[in-house]
């Protein structure tokens, strides 16, 4: 399976409650989870700087990962920005 790296960026109109958050990121999750069985969640982190969360995933169809990026962009109300990941021991390998 390869792996991706999805960065995202909240909207500040996504929500004007902090604690909404957590009913967005249920649905969010839920609605990847029903739409896109493709993709394997392995890891999520809240981040302080210039994304507000870093998502690790991996599938075997990019369309897969581009569509759970689309939900997260318009049910996240999120801007994000996905990156092919190669893991360090597989690129040396390459050389």
């Amino acid at each position: 399976m390869a792996t991706y790296i999805i960065l995202s960026r909240i909207s500040p109109e996504a929500f004007s409650d902090p604690f909404e958050f957590k009913k967005i990121a249920d649905n969010v999750s839920s609605k990847i989870k029903s739409e896109c069985p493709g993709v394997v969640w392995k890891e999520s982190f809240a981040t302080q700087g210039r994304f507000d969360f870093v998502d690790i995933v991996e599938s075997d169809d990019p369309k897969q990962v581009t569509k759970a990026t689309m939900i997260i962009r318009s049910y996240g109300r999120s801007i994000t920005e996905t990156l092919m990941a190669t893991p360090w021991k597989d690129f040396l390998e390459m050389f």
